[in-house]
């Protein structure tokens, strides 16, 4: 158990819907001592492109874009709000503000970096596990563990040039570092209750077409959840300790 400190720093999440909240990554963030503030980018699933303006980057210590139901190769229905995006996670880099980007928040994230997105070969749902990068003779060394982590995606994200490729799958690139900036592929955060809620936006037709079924997925969750909180904690603390360089 962590002893909760007294917040003295601001985690800002940029939850692009209402389900896209931090969850178990939001809670290790304020069990280090962070007030975490989630901002609901779009609050109407119908509305994509319906924004709330974003705060000031600049009156938090850490930036958190989470995923998203929307598509970086597909920007025609967001495009009032997430070329905005970008360019604020650019400026924030560029003063060296620590990133963490999940899954859609991840390929942003690569995007204001110089990298890209594409449509994935293979859309991955479930748990898919994660290993060093071949050619990863250079030293670069997967910090996470090979999981099993929870996906959800039909994009993925093309690394930033610049970029440090720490974990892959046969899939997509699933971690990349660059300076005080990772980006994710997979979902640390999820929750029983989570993944319940992203359902009731996923209808039966879409999940046979997947070969998934309702029943079968929150099973999973209820088979891996325990597991998952505790290696998405010690991802949040890899990156607060390793990346972020926090004294908390």
């Amino acid at each position: 158990m962590v002893r909760r400190v007294k917040p003295s720093r601001k985690a800002l999440v940029l939850a692009h819907e209402p389900p896209g909240t931090s969850r178990l990554v939001g809670e290790r963030l304020a069990q280090r001592g962070y007030d975490v503030h989630e901002h609901i980018v779009t609050a109407d699933l119908d509305r994509p492109n319906d924004a709330a303006p974003f705060p000031d980057f600049a009156d938090y210590d850490l930036l958190v874009p989470m995923g998203s139901i929307r598509s970086l190769t597909n920007t025609d229905e967001i495009d009032g709000w997430v070329f905005t995006e970008v360019a604020r996670v650019q400026e924030a880099h560029r003063r060296d503000m620590p990133i963490l980007g999940i899954c859609f928040g991840g390929q942003l994230l690569a995007t204001a970096l110089g990298g890209s997105v594409e449509i994935a070969p293979v859309p991955e749902i479930g748990w898919y596990g994660i290993c060093e990068p071949e050619d990863s003779a250079g030293g670069a060394r997967n910090p996470l563990g090979p999981g099993p982590w929870f996906q959800w995606h039909h994009d993925r994200l093309i690394p930033p040039p610049e970029a440090e490729v720490l974990a892959v799958n046969e899939y997509a690139v699933q971690l990349f570092r660059q300076g005080r900036c990772v980006g994710l592929q997979f979902h640390p955060e999820v929750t029983y209750a989570q993944v319940e809620t992203y359902l009731t936006v996923a209808d039966d037709e879409y999940l046979a077409e997947h070969g998934l079924s309702r029943t079968g997925l929150l099973e999973s969750l209820r088979h891996h959840e325990e597991r998952n909180a505790r290696q998405c904690f010690a991802l949040v603390d890899w990156f607060l300790d390793e990346v972020a360089n926090s004294d908390l």
